[in-house]
């Protein structure tokens, strides 16, 4: 069998095959043989059919048809394996099939041509000497305050007041009725305006402006008009921008007593006996948390002058593969919110999900390249004690170890150990500039007020998720050979 190749883009390879005479005519014979033994015709016994009247039957082109299918799917597996073609998923067959069926004489030599997608190919032009700028993210000591602070009005008491106006903070029961008006300047009552003991928070944010603002100084009792409005952007367009008018009575009124700051308090909300304790591990909670986001700006920052510097050439077969991952883990999160997918996800449904997950498939393919070029040049590699030491920390914090699949916990340990090894190397070998929180945002939303609208179809670079855990392989994806 005659083969050649020819280096498409997009990661494919295409493949001339030329078939001998010999196998043609072998490959028909044998599917001939074998379509006489499984079909039935009445009149004779199964198997023994003769072979005219099998033909004239079902026709040579369905016989040629079937013949064709093997021939082509065993010739093109066969010049994989002598061509030594590292290819993935399924092979492409660009010669028309009813173009093949015409051709295709048993007994003499055929020719077509297929494609197949091979490993991405990929090229990092640099990936050191780079100079990026990073936000530092600070730790500040006010946060512990301001969690102790939540946990202590997570575990107030409401107790009743009767000597005082309404305050910021306390929690009113009220009965209010809205009315909202119509094009004559009349005012009529409107579906979910209503209530009766009604018990309302007095903070910010969880009426439309003004109404939380207006109870506040009513005293026990009382019954005010609030003449406010909706907002243009408020989510039910009968209502958005229309002048409306609450009466609002405010019936009970009560303020949240706070449990007092000590050890009994510390005992209450956390694992810890003292006050101190609890402190302490807030403390080191959120120092890591501010440690890790410094880390995570860090690494997005150069993982997005890497792709400025990436070439790469993705096969079909890796996005659509990607792109299928990203509709699964949608899927996941939909069943976790306990929706029913099973009749949600249409067949349309999904395969629109598909095609809306291409760009973020490529994107994330992009970044998996880059790191792994890296790993690849560099001889970045994770140690085995490593993986080992992380996998056993993780299972100490499982109830059920025993429930866990290590092959794929492994799998995941040892990404997420050869990400930090690139980013450490990334950083100590390039120039990465710390700068205040906030500031490259900052600049971001004032370049982009002072620059033109960016077409639609511009490419952009997003940064990493810092959630998201980025599969890197030293092989660069590219030693995969599962098919779709």
């Amino acid at each position: 069998m005659k083969v050649t190749q020819e280096q498409l883009p997009d990661s494919q390879v295409g493949l001339q095959i030329e078939v001998p005479a010999e196998v043609s005519k072998q490959t028909y014979e044998k599917v001939l043989k074998k379509l006489i033994k499984t079909v039935r015709i009445p009149g004779f016994r199964p198997g023994k059919v003769p072979r005219p009247v099998f033909l004239q039957r079902f026709g040579t082109a369905q016989i040629k048809a079937a013949a064709l299918e093997e021939l082509v799917q065993t010739a093109v597996e066969q010049a994989i394996k002598n061509e030594s073609i590292e290819a993935i998923g399924n092979y492409q067959l660009t010669t028309e099939f009813d173009e093949l069926i015409e051709q295709y004489t048993p007994g003499e030599t055929l020719t077509f041509q297929a494609s197949v997608d091979v490993p991405p190919r990929v090229t990092l032009e640099q990936y050191t000497g780079l100079a990026v700028q990073a936000e530092e993210v600070k730790y500040e000591d006010r946060k512990v305050d301001e969690v102790l602070e939540q946990y202590r009005l997570n575990l107030a008491t409401l107790v009743p007041v009767e000597d005082r106006a309404v305050q910021m903070g306390d929690v009113a029961v009220v009965d209010f009725e809205g009315k909202v008006e119509q094009a004559d300047g009349s005012f009529e009552v409107f579906e979910g305006g209503s209530a009766e003991d009604f018990q309302l928070e007095i903070k910010e944010g969880g009426f439309i402006d003004g109404f939380v603002e207006g109870i506040v100084g009513m005293s026990l009792d009382e019954t005010k008009e609030l003449s406010l409005q909706f907002p243009e952007d408020y989510p039910q367009e009968d209502l958005a921008g229309k002048a409306t008018i609450f009466t609002v009575t405010v019936k009970e009124l009560k303020e949240k007593e706070l449990p007092e700051l000590d050890d009994d308090f510390a005992e209450e909300v956390s694992e810890f006996e003292t006050l101190e304790e609890l402190r302490q591990s807030l403390e080191k909670r959120y120092q890591e948390e501010a440690q890790d986001k410094t880390e995570a700006n860090q690494f997005e920052a150069l993982l997005a002058a890497l792709l400025k510097h990436l070439d790469a050439e993705i096969p079909e077969t890796l996005i659509r593969r990607e792109a299928n991952h990203l509709v699964q883990q949608a899927a996941v999160q939909l069943s976790r919110q306990g929706i029913d997918i099973s009749k949600m996800l249409t067949q349309e449904i999904i395969e629109n999900m598909r095609e809306r997950s291409r760009p973020e498939a490529i994107d994330r393919l992009r970044r998996t390249l880059a790191l792994g070029e890296v790993a690849k040049q560099e001889s970045i590699k994770v140690e085995e004690d490593d993986v080992a030491e992380r996998m056993q920390e993780m299972l100490d914090e499982v109830s059920n170890p025993e429930e866990v699949d290590r092959d794929r916990l492994r799998e995941v340990v040892n990404e997420e150990l050869l990400q930090e090894k690139i980013l450490k190397w990334l950083v100590e070998n390039n120039t990465v500039e710390m700068v205040p929180e906030g500031t490259l945002a900052a600049a971001e939303v004032e370049t982009d007020d002072e620059s033109e609208p960016t077409p639609a179809t511009a490419p952009s670079i997003e940064p990493v998720d810092a959630t998201e855990t980025t599969t890197v392989e030293t092989t660069a994806v590219a030693s995969t050979t599962e098919e779709e």
